[in-house]
């Protein structure tokens, strides 16, 4: 073999192998179990609460904390968190929820938080553990039951009430349509390159530590649908690099009536109560006002 052919090749094996080690950095990466978020519970807010645990579909323990007064029966609203942050990153919100009628339960998903769990599925099994908190609610006596999702907690909460009536409306603010597309878009972001064909071999990788797991199922797309009649509230920022515009629009053509779409001018990922609290809290309290206590904002 000519020495600059046997040059090449070796080249081209190192570069390979980079690849390889880069895409298998990424994938443990991915799926590991994330430090919880710096604490912060309902009594920073001087609101009532008690602290629960309950069970996942497929047996996971899961931690959570519910936001009401013991024999004050009022509709709950779930909170879904985002992918590697925990019940504590969203807790500044429940004083809006409370004020305004409704219970609140946060919960940490598997391998986040205070709940049990070392891998990440990146909302594929998350699912079970959001039908594990409506079976806890359930079991409570609750029986109006609205979803908020953030991030990855906005595809679960999705594809959940796409499969469980108990659900009675849904507000997903910044979901994932396509995870490859919210980890192309977060590489983007932080080293300013498209890194397409690392981040599908990440993924491929990402499945071989899960088992097998098809992560492609996490995209709320094929359920969409099947939440009509109930509604549904899809906020979005204008210059989110984890969810384009493509799949913005993709989600909410997949939705059926009765549906909203707000893109909020000028919003990254998950920014649009940054941009402009009051009317984020007017849309959002004003949803659930409509379909867990028949009124309006």
């Amino acid at each position: 073999m000519p020495p600059e052919v046997a040059y090449l090749l070796g080249v081209i094996a190192t570069l390979a192998a980079l690849v390889l080690i880069a895409a298998w950095l990424v994938a443990g990466q991915v799926v590991r179990r994330r430090t919880p978020e710096p604490p912060s519970t309902p009594a920073d807010f001087d609101l009532p609460f008690e602290h629960v645990t309950f069970t996942a579909r497929d047996g996971v323990r899961l931690a959570g904390r519910l936001t009401g007064e013991p024999g004050r029966p009022r509709p709950v609203v779930v909170f879904c968190a985002g992918l590697f942050g925990s019940m504590d990153g969203d807790t500044a919100l429940v004083p809006w929820f409370f004020d305004a009628g409704f219970d609140v339960l946060q919960f940490d998903w598997r391998g986040h938080g205070a709940s049990d769990g070392q891998r990440v599925t990146l909302g594929v099994r998350e699912a079970d553990d959001l039908l594990g908190a409506l079976d806890f609610l359930q079991a409570r006596g609750v029986s109006r039951i609205g979803l908020i999702g953030f991030s990855m907690g906005g595809s679960v909460a999705l594809r959940v009430a796409a499969r469980d009536q108990r659900v009675a409306c849904v507000a997903a603010d910044g979901p994932f349509t396509h995870i490859a597309h919210a980890i192309e878009g977060g590489l983007h972001e932080r080293l300013g390159l498209r890194l397409r064909p690392l981040v599908w071999l990440a993924l491929r990788l990402a499945e071989f530590r899960l088992g097998g797991l098809r992560l492609a199922d996490a995209s709320p797309l094929p359920a969409a649908g099947a939440i009509s009649p109930r509604p549904v509230l899809l906020i979005h920022g204008a210059d989110d690099p984890f969810v384009p515009p493509a799949d913005q629009a993709a989600l909410y053509a997949a939705c059926v009536e009765p549906k909203t779409l707000w893109v909020v001018a000028g919003a990254g990922h998950r920014e649009a109560h940054k941009r402009d609290p009051e009317a984020y809290r007017v849309r959002v309290i004003g949803f659930f006002r409509g379909c867990l206590l028949g009124g309006s904002a």
